[in-house]
């Protein structure tokens, strides 16, 4: 072999050996600012809806701006919602807050952070945060609670309100104030 012929080699081989150094040293480092944790599994939807029935009945219906659901328990949290609640007698109550929490394994649902809403009877409601509890089929408004009714005269405030049929008949706990006109 030649003195051109064994430069050629050693020349190459030394530039293999500073690629493969170089490779080495240059791989990324991973990102130590991850904002969703490698171990949870999530599907963002905008401008969708979840629902929940009871035997063959819608009992309430959420509409989102925003839904981030985890694949794998299906618990979703939910951006400025507007939730309709449906009563055996034909009544609604529609509320809107600006964010809402859905458990799927046991149907609780927390609808929070500024509740306002109204009845199709014309009850007017607002709360610091209203929670479904499936298991006793009630709703539980949270958190300087106020309810009125022009129509009857009724106006109550409390800690808390609590009611199995729509806020028609409910019970206030908590610093509760309670108004009846004639």
């Amino acid at each position: 072999m030649s003195r051109k012929g064994k430069a050629v080699i050693a020349v190459s081989s030394l530039l293999l050996i500073l690629l493969i150094i170089w490779a080495v040293t240059n791989i990324p480092a991973i990102p130590e600012d991850i904002s969703v944790p490698l171990d949870k599994r999530v599907v963002n939807f905008d401008g969708n809806s979840i629902s929940e029935e009871k035997d063959g009945r819608v009992l309430w219906t959420i509409n989102a701006e925003k839904i981030e659901m985890d694949i794998d328990t299906k618990n979703a949290a939910l951006i400025n919602v507007k939730a309709i609640f449906n009563f055996e007698d034909g009544r609604t109550l529609e509320l809107t807050a600006a964010k809402a929490n859905y458990e799927d394994k046991t149907s609780h649902l927390v609808i929070e952070d500024g509740v306002n809403g109204k009845s199709s009877d014309g009850g007017r409601f607002s709360c610091k945060e209203i929670e479904w509890l499936p298991s006793e089929d009630i709703l539980v408004m949270k958190g300087e609670a106020s309810l009125e009714y022009d129509k009857e005269q009724v106006k109550a405030s409390a800690d808390r309100i609590e009611s199995s049929d729509g806020f028609r008949k409910f019970k206030a706990t908590g610093k509760a104030h309670f108004e009846k006109g004639n």
